[in-house]
């Protein structure tokens, strides 16, 4: 017995490096695990946005934990890296807000973009156009995007938590404070405190403790039990619609979820692989590409399972923090998040305003990349800023993203500054244009 564990310890050992980089087995296991609580939010944020689509909230749970899992498992296999993959926050919002109940296109037809989203990726990704198209962007631009798109999250959490609501003459104001929206302020304070303090699986400890107190309070259902098999996936398990999206009008949609997703994934793993002791450069590289590749494939085994584009976590850091090093960690997470498929009936009780401040603190994580951002100059302040500014108020990534391009050629040729828009950057302008006029 001693001999066989001795030989799989020696077969993880060998096959993810782990003595190579300084690692253990310990170190990936609560590497795996912390990293799990850091992101295990999104088994209760994923189906909540999503359900609003009209989708089905239990098979939601269960779709969430296994394309997380998978993605996980991908990352970890191809990119031998401790970083993990799950549905994205953004992305799910665009799928929701902007996408379904924006512009009214049935989730089915919505889960075929993003199947398409993912096939694109991938092709660029096999033909290297990737590259090029990466080269292309300014980092002023993708900076800008980033930060654009943690206001839009910000917004749209403030909305769901209740704070804010419409207004014909200011556009928005605030709401009438109620005990839901009491409950989920005092949930958002209680983020920021656990985060200060740098508590692990801050996020998710305030969603379970304001749940409890909403259904002490009577404000929330109790579940009928804890455990139960996980939901089928069968209402959602290759309901999308590939078809149907086969038009113009959905190409500037299909356009925005790839970017998106290629811009997201590019700078979380430009960070997080700075803390893996990678042998040599030339593993760095190639261990980039095989991520970008795991994180494309998972996007379109996610829209196969029933949810919106999964991508890289930057999360992940926290379990590199406390001692991961190899992709080993990210299995331990994606097991981790297949356990958590037996406590569904606890996530379907979960209300909407213990969830929704996961959105505004998400987006305040990605809104401090604004410090990156040279604003020195008119010249490279007005794309940024109108990247920026038009995403929360077209409530449209889409929209943010396409001005921002077509500001920038245009402030580039009015400067006469032509050999700062490359080829790649004129195509991508033109798209951004047919995008606006569909």
């Amino acid at each position: 017995m001693s001999q066989n564990k001795n030989g799989i310890v020696k077969f993880l050992d060998e096959k993810f490096l782990i003595s190579e980089r300084g690692g253990s087995i310990r170190g990936e296991f609560f590497g795996g695990l912390t990293t799990f609580l850091t992101i295990s939010y999104i088994i209760f944020v994923n189906p909540a946005v999503l359900s609003l689509t009209g989708m089905d909230k239990a098979a939601l749970v269960t779709v969430t934990c296994v394309a997380t899992a998978i993605g996980s498992f991908l990352g970890g296999v191809l990119g031998n890296v401790p970083i993990s993959l799950a549905p994205g926050v953004g992305l799910n919002a665009f799928f929701t807000f902007t996408l379904v109940m924006g512009n009214g296109i049935p989730w089915q037809d919505a889960l075929g973009v993003v199947f398409f989203s993912g096939v694109f990726y991938l092709i660029l990704a096999i033909c290297g156009v990737r590259e090029k198209i990466i080269n292309s962007i300014p980092q002023q631009l993708s900076t800008a995007a980033t930060v654009g798109i943690g206001l839009f999250l910000s917004l749209i959490g403030l909305k769901s938590m209740g704070i804010i609501e419409a207004n014909p003459e200011t556009l928005v104001k605030i709401a009438p404070i109620t005990l839901p929206v009491a409950l989920s302020l005092a949930g958002l304070f209680l983020m920021y405190i656990l985060d200060m303090k740098k508590v692990k699986g801050g996020v998710l400890i305030s969603i379970i403790v304001i749940s409890i107190v909403g259904m002490c309070l009577g404000e929330v259902p109790m579940p009928e039990k804890l455990l139960s098999s996980p939901p089928s996936m069968k209402p959602l398990l290759f309901k999308l619609n590939v078809f149907g999206v086969m038009k113009v009008s959905l190409l500037g949609a299909i356009f925005s979820f790839m970017f998106i997703d290629l811009f997201d994934s590019l700078s979380v793993l430009m960070f997080t692989y700075k803390e893996v002791p990678f042998r040599n450069e030339e593993e760095r590289k190639k261990g980039l590409g095989r991520m970008l590749l795991a994180d494309c494939s998972s996007t379109i085994i996610g829209a196969l399972l029933g949810t919106s584009t999964v991508t890289t976590y930057g999360e992940s850091i926290a379990g590199i923090k406390v001692g991961a090093k190899t992709g080993l960690a990210s299995i331990f997470t994606g097991l981790f998040f297949l356990l958590a498929l037996f406590i569904a009936p606890i996530v379907e009780a979960i209300p909407v305003f213990a969830v929704a401040p996961a959105l505004v603190i998400v987006g305040i994580f990605m809104f401090r990349n604004v410090a990156q951002l040279d604003l020195s100059t008119m010249k490279e302040s007005i794309p940024a800023f109108m990247t920026i500014i038009f995403m929360p108020m077209t409530h449209s990534i889409a929209i943010g993203l396409s001005i921002g391009f077509i500001s920038y050629i245009i402030i580039n040729v009015a400067c006469m500054d032509f050999k700062k828009i490359s080829l790649t950057m004129w195509v991508i302008g033109i798209l951004s244009v047919i995008n606006l006029l569909i």
